[in-house]
């Protein structure tokens, strides 16, 4: 096993524990079966698009590795990360409780339609990731970067982005927890702050990305903005 296939399965594998022990130790119970179904749904095919591109892109692994509000460069997006980084492990953290003291009443259908939906986000990410090689977890511009207008990105400027919203916005709904969304919809205005910090750095630094811009006229969701 190479260093970054080494790399890339410790990464996933310390989230997958990070993220059990979060959800089950607030619910003092193995018995939350929409946590259950919710870590299949997201770390099966998190695994699989991993493993799918060490072979096919090592190069786009090792670009999502450096990730956080450390790694990032610009001041604004460090504070931006600080913030949705905070929202997340709430948004991790309350469903736990709200299973073990039973706050919330989610119907079967809705945590299932929830689940779906999240797995639609992953979906788009793996396309995003196919599309373009240069998709990092921080806010930069590579070195030979290009435009990519083609794929997801003939639709939206910001698939990437989208794909995240729509996993982050129903994932409270996945296990079970309306005390859980208000820190889900606090993540819309900091991905807004961060695509749009994120575009005036496209703007400045990426050839080509003014036309672009003028070809895909939305930037998150198609026809809407």
């Amino acid at each position: 096993m190479n260093t970054l296939t080494s790399k890339a399965m410790a990464g996933f594998l310390m989230l997958l524990i990070i993220l059990g022990l979060s959800l089950f130790l607030p619910a003092w119970s193995f018995n939350f079966w929409q946590a259950w179904v919710f870590l299949m749904v997201f770390f099966i095919p998190v695994f699989l698009i991993t493993v799918y591109f060490l072979r096919k892109d090592p190069d786009l692994i090792q670009r999502r590795l450096k990730a956080g509000p450390f790694a990032e460069t610009r001041t604004s997006q460090k504070a931006i990360q600080s913030v949705a980084n905070f929202l997340f492990i709430l948004m991790v953290l309350i469903p736990g409780f709200d299973h073990r003291f039973i706050w919330s009443h989610v119907p079967t259908y809705l945590v299932i339609t929830a689940d779906i939906v999240v797995l639609l986000g992953l979906v788009i990410v793996f396309y995003v990731f196919k599309e373009n090689s240069f998709t990092a977890a921080v806010v930069e511009v590579a070195a030979k970067q290009k435009v990519i207008s083609t794929g997801p990105y003939a639709v939206v400027r910001h698939p990437m982005y989208l794909g995240g919203l729509l996993l982050v916005l129903f994932m409270p709904i996945a296990l079970g927890s309306w005390w859980a969304l208000p820190c889900a919809l606090g993540m819309l205005p900091v991905t807004i702050l961060r695509l749009l910090d994120e575009e005036q750095l496209l703007h400045q630094s990426l050839p080509g990305y003014e036309g672009y811009c003028q070809k895909v006229q939305y930037r998150l969701i198609p026809y809407i903005w």
